[in-house]
């Protein structure tokens, strides 16, 4: 399997590369020069296997660079029960009959980005050694990317975890599970400034690619597709758990719906719709935030400007630059470079594209299976209510966006699958606001506002940044 750019500025190349690279040269997201197809007959020969095992058969066409049995044992060290609490690893429970809840959150940081971080942490620690390379990974986290990061890399060889994240906008379990990590290789950076900032810088640094070289720069942002291609992974085991009756002559469809913020999540599960996973629909569920459901609802994209992204309670989701958006535009474009490349130029001169005029609109609901829809605040909280009064589950207040955008979306015999992002103790203040009891935290798990932190606050400055990284990079040398 080879790899190219959104933008068409990057030459075939294979996983490995684009594993430690991170974005193209061109500034554009990497993504596979083709989508392996998944057969009715593939879907049958897969139910019973273990999640390991299912991860290796959706895995293994992507990459090819090493012996099957390397890419084995790589998945079998990642999803055990130690790590997971289960050997199902992505558990999926139905709470009443048409309507089920992914859980994705039973991995050490409590949040869904465990599962393919896990993963990423060993192919990382894997290709490194193999080389004989270091690998400084620059990130930028509105929450749970940064802790799932530097749970899975923290004492890893050959790895340094530098992450960005937007000073006071996250939850306070949030901060402290990021901040408290005392390891020699993890540093976090408290920024002035919202997650999209963050992100930008992160960005800018990968632009830089003199830069890049000298300091070996990669990420783990959904920016890297083998994060991306990692959760793909859970929605076919998600498929085959809801639709557990054998000798299907046509396959069931069913539908996801995914809180949504930097657009990684959903975009794993596009990507399983065009490998041939029966998904009828997949539900864009955005917070106050509503670039997205925007987009979806009437074509145009339209970032907003720092001052206009808002602080919420599903702070995760406070996002209004998505960074893999531009995955589903190329896709959409049906690969066509020059016409991505042309449209972010536009959105980097405008702050928008409207594609609504476009004679392709329609297949964003039509081929591609897209709808959308927004909650606020008063919406989650009745939302959390009515779970735990209904089916006796705490939800948090990012999975009560996707479970009441759902309500919309949900049509008699097809299976929503709502998508579970993180456990409801990541967000104490919302779950005793909407309910009046603090959430638990899991047997064994030590409160990390118990514990000291470590971190450097920083202004919105990639000239400081760059400093930053190369202090603690050649300081290490010497």
């Amino acid at each position: 399997m080879q790899y190219r750019s959104t933008r068409g500025g990057l030459s075939p190349c294979g996983f490995e590369d684009i594993l430690l690279g991170g974005l193209a040269p061109d500034g554009g997201l990497v993504v596979p020069e083709r989508y392996p197809q998944i057969t009715p007959e593939t879907l049958q020969s897969w139910r019973g296997k273990s999640y390991p095992e299912l991860a290796f058969e959706v895995l293994r066409p992507f990459i090819d660079c090493w012996p099957e049995t390397t890419l084995q044992a790589l998945i079998a060290k990642t999803y055990t029960r130690q790590v997971f609490g289960s050997a199902e690893i992505t558990p999926l429970r139905q709470l009443e009959p048409g309507l089920f809840l992914l859980e994705l959150s039973n991995g050490p940081t409590l949040a869904f980005k465990d599962v393919a971080m896990q993963l990423l942490g060993n192919f990382f620690e894997h290709a490194l050694l193999r080389r004989n390379r270091q690998l400084n990974v620059l990130g930028a986290t509105s929450g749970d990317t940064g802790s799932a990061a530097e749970h899975a890399l923290r004492g890893k060889r050959g790895v340094r975890v530098f992450m960005l994240s937007p000073h006071g906008r996250m939850s306070a379990f949030q901060t402290a599970q990021m901040y408290s990590l005392l390891d020699a290789n993890i540093f976090n950076i408290a920024l002035d400034g919202v997650f999209d900032e963050a992100q930008d810088l992160v960005k800018a640094v990968s632009a830089d690619l003199e830069f890049k070289r000298r300091y070996a720069i990669g990420t783990v942002n959904s920016i890297n597709w083998a994060r991306v291609l990692a959760q793909v992974v859970y929605y076919v085991k998600a498929y085959l758990a809801a639709t557990q009756a054998e000798g299907e002559q046509t396959p069931q469809e069913v539908t996801f719906s995914v809180p949504s913020g930097n657009f990684g999540n959903v975009l794993a599960g596009h990507i399983a719709r065009q490998m041939g996973l029966p998904i009828r629909r997949l539900v864009v569920a955005t917070n106050e935030n509503n670039v997205l459901d925007e987009f979806f609802r009437t074509g145009r994209y339209r970032v907003r400007a720092p001052r206009e992204t808002r602080a919420t309670s599903s702070p995760s989701m406070d996002i209004s630059k998505a960074s893999n958006f531009e995955r589903f535009i190329y896709d959409w474009t049906g690969a066509d470079a020059q016409r991505v490349c042309a449209l972010w130029t536009q959105l980097e001169r405008e702050g928008s594209f409207d594609l609504a005029a476009d004679p392709c609109w329609p297949q964003v609901r039509g081929k591609f299976g897209f709808v959308s829809g927004a909650s606020n605040h008063a919406l989650r909280l009745q939302t959390i209510r009515e779970v735990h009064a209904r089916y006796g589950r705490l939800v948090d207040t990012h999975t009560a966006d996707g479970i009441a955008v759902a309500q919309a979306w949900r049509e008699p015999g097809v299976a929503m699958i709502c998508l579970e992002t993180a456990q409801a103790v990541k967000f104490s203040e919302s779950i005793h606001e909407a309910l009046g009891i603090l959430p638990s935290l899991p047997a064994g798990m030590a409160d990390p506002a118990l514990r000291a932190q470590r971190f450097y606050r920083m202004p919105r400055d990639l000239g400081l940044l760059r400093h930053y990284i190369q202090a603690q990079v050649e300081g290490a040398a010497c």
